[in-house]
């Protein structure tokens, strides 16, 4: 019983926070992986058609690079 329940509420719940997202917007969250590299977004863009806003990853600023010893 306390199964049911709890199988019941977590549908609920995945419905209540999906409930405003539209088949684009979720297409849009499946390419986000590929944003940080452009290079691999162009082949993404190359094989599905979609495009892909890529953002290059930041460059390290002097003395902030790796502080490993």
């Amino acid at each position: 019983m306390i199964d049911m329940l709890m199988l019941g509420f977590l549908w609920l719940a995945i419905e209540c926070c999906l409930r405003h997202q539209t088949g684009e917007s979720l297409d849009d969250a499946s390419l986000i992986p590929f944003a940080d590299d452009p290079e691999v977004a162009r082949r993404v863009e190359q094989a599905t058609g979609k495009r892909i806003d890529a953002v290059a990853p930041e460059v390290a600023k002097p003395g902030w690079g790796n502080v490993e010893a």
